[in-house]
């Protein structure tokens, strides 16, 4: 079967991609680990010996990222519904975090400890129907951020992708209620016709 004009731009865009080139080249999973890398960079989030947890993590360039920065006294807990392969200084989860069997395990792992950071690099399966996508999209913000609202650490920090749209500015206005700071950031890693940007909560009040 032949492929559709917009899924041979796709695949031009990706094989010419200079971050995919890299990735390969650096021993990254994904070319999402420069946006998290140059986020990092601008934010400072990640420290050695943290907790992070990464929400979404499939296929994990995110938690290596995290986890190399956060050294052997530090640790990551990542979870998806997709399998991910292992990587050194991680506990992966793989299920939906908002089932309460997946949440339990979570707990279980974390053991009273409090993630520093949360991280959500999470994008639903795309339907080409705008309004639906967005709408899935700002459904899964919304969980990684009851999910930081019920283990963040007080004064930790979270980041999510959002893509600007219906939704995203409520959403904001709502992330603000629970940090004293919050960021628009828009990596260079972050394709430019992509609606995407990532907003970085500083200090959780809890």
């Amino acid at each position: 079967m032949s492929r559709s004009k917009s899924s041979r731009d796709w695949l031009d865009e990706h094989v010419n991609d200079p971050y995919v080139k890299q990735a390969q080249k650096d021993g990254y999973r994904a070319r999402a680990s420069y946006k998290l890398i140059e986020l990092n960079e601008k934010d400072k989030l990640i420290r050695p010996g943290m907790l992070v947890m990464d929400l979404g993590s499939a296929p994990g360039s995110w938690s290596q990222v995290a986890a190399h920065l956060v050294g052997h006294h530090g640790r990551v807990l990542a979870t998806d519904i997709l399998p991910m392969d292992s990587l050194a200084n991680v506990d992966f989860i793989r299920g939906d975090f908002t089932d309460e069997v997946v949440f339990r395990q979570i707990l279980d792992l974390l053991s009273g400890n409090q993630p520093d950071l949360i991280l959500s690099d999470m994008a639903p399966n795309i339907s080409g129907v705008n309004a639906a996508d967005q709408a899935a999209s700002m459904y899964l913000v919304e969980l990684a951020l009851d999910m930081a609202r019920q283990v963040l650490k007080p004064k930790g920090n979270f980041v999510t992708k959002v893509f600007q749209g219906e939704g995203s500015e409520a959403f904001l206005k709502d992330l603000r209620t629970s940090f004293e700071k919050v960021v628009i950031r828009k990596p260079d890693a972050s394709r430019p016709r992509s609606r995407e940007v990532y907003l970085v909560g500083k200090g959780f009040k809890k």
